[in-house]
């Protein structure tokens, strides 16, 4: 069984614009609280992933890639609308940071996120990380295509 250990953080500056970005295009086929099965399209790549509960910051994960074809046809399955985004790879003191600059209805938004080996893994910050927002279910990718950031108060 995959477990993934993530935190999550909102961005700030521009320092991380620097590095290369990949669309990526995802959905729903369900968004159920106690899993959720996303079709991704990164680049010219595609995945199927289903997600457990998350319990603090870790969850089961599991994902398979799929022919670029058939994640063209899932995502017509998909709950609407998709979401949209473009996703940095950044190295920094021995992880790698993801940082989704989102696009359409959560545009303005962009976020960062570490995958830790262990629940009590050390990590530094970079200078462009802001406050945690792990915890809060509004920054769930799941949660921001029916609850989109342009419609936050």
């Amino acid at each position: 069984m995959a477990v993934e250990i993530e935190r999550k953080f909102l961005v700030v500056g521009d320092e991380w614009r620097a590095a290369p970005a990949v669309f990526y295009s995802q959905g729903y086929l369900n968004r159920d609280k106690q899993r959720t099965v996303r079709v991704r399209i990164a680049g010219e790549q595609a995945f199927l992933t289903i997600k457990g509960v998350s319990q603090g910051i870790s969850r089961v994960e599991f994902e398979y890639e799929i022919p670029l074809e058939d994640a063209r046809e899932l995502l017509n399955l998909c709950e609407q609308p998709l979401i949209e985004k473009y996703r940095r790879h950044i190295p920094f003191a021995g992880f790698v940071w993801e940082v989704d600059e989102f696009l359409g209805d959560n545009q303005g938004l962009v976020v960062a996120e570490i995958e830790l080996p262990s629940v009590g893994a050390d990590f530094s910050l970079p200078s462009w990380v802001g406050d945690e927002v792990t915890q809060d279910a509004r920054y769930f990718n799941s949660n921001l295509a029916c609850f989109p950031y342009s419609q936050w108060d």
